[in-house]
């Protein structure tokens, strides 16, 4: 199981079983805001907003969020300014780290990011020491309940998806970029509901992590990154065994 689908899981699963739900909604806002300030607020012509208003909905926003998110966005409703910036670095045992940030105040933001890295045992890097690693894809996670496996193959092979991954009790499908918004159209037009859709960063190689207390710093880091209110998303390409996974839990 690669790094980003195991981090995927982990942070989807925390975001239901915790008190993240403010959270979420806020980086959901933020983001539908800046895809609607920069593509407009028609849905069926932008890509990005349509993408963002479907991460929404799948963690069950109100719909009247949603409208006023994008009213912000477009100038309709007086709304924050946010620009998005990128910052790189590395994790305990040299584990790749690309985190997108979402901020009213780019001085603030790169000082909390800064602070977190070294708080945790990492160390922010250069601009471009590591996005090089990754790769813009599509992932629309379903759960077991949802579909059997054969069935999802089956629909993301006919709908031109990439691959489909076991992730334990979820099935991730992967997309390129470009036809993200075809599969997951695609599926929905089949009946298949999924608990989330979003373009995400994956790792081209991944760093195994054998040693359990060094995993738990990086997750630490992780989980630190992701509490961030300037945090949109946060990547990293590490492996960590099942079994190391299960001895931590």
């Amino acid at each position: 199981m690669s790094g980003h689908s195991k981090w995927s899981t982990i942070r989807h699963k925390k975001g239901a079983a915790d008190a993240r739900r403010g959270k979420i909604f806020t980086k959901l806002i933020k983001e539908i805001m800046v895809a609607a300030r920069m593509g407009g607020g028609d849905i069926n012509g932008n890509p990005r907003l349509r993408a963002a208003v479907a991460a929404a909905k799948s963690e069950n926003m109100p719909k009247e969020n949603i409208e006023r998110a994008i009213k912000k966005g477009t100038g309709e409703l007086e709304g924050v300014a946010y620009e998005e910036v990128s910052y790189e670095g590395y994790a305990p045992g040299g584990v790749a780290v690309l985190v997108d940030v979402m901020t009213d105040n780019r001085n603030r933001a790169a000082s909390e990011i800064r602070h977190i890295f070294s708080k945790n045992g990492g160390n922010l890097g250069e601009a471009g020491c590591v996005a090089w690693m990754f790769s813009k894809k599509g992932s629309i996670v379903f759960s077991k309940d949802a579909a059997s496996e054969d069935r999802l193959m089956e629909l993301a092979l006919e709908a031109g998806a990439e691959d489909v991954q076991d992730l334990g009790d979820q099935l991730e499908v992967t997309t390129s970029l470009e036809d993200f918004n075809a599969v997951r159209t695609f599926f929905e037009e089949h009946g298949l509901t999924y608990e989330t859709a979003e373009l995400t960063m994956v790792p081209q190689t991944t760093v195994r992590i054998e040693d359990e207390k060094l995993a738990q710093q990086i997750l630490r880091l992780m989980d630190a990154l992701e509490d961030s209110d300037e945090v949109q998303h946060a990547y990293a390409n590490f492996d960590i065994p099942d079994e190391i996974m299960k001895a931590m839990a």
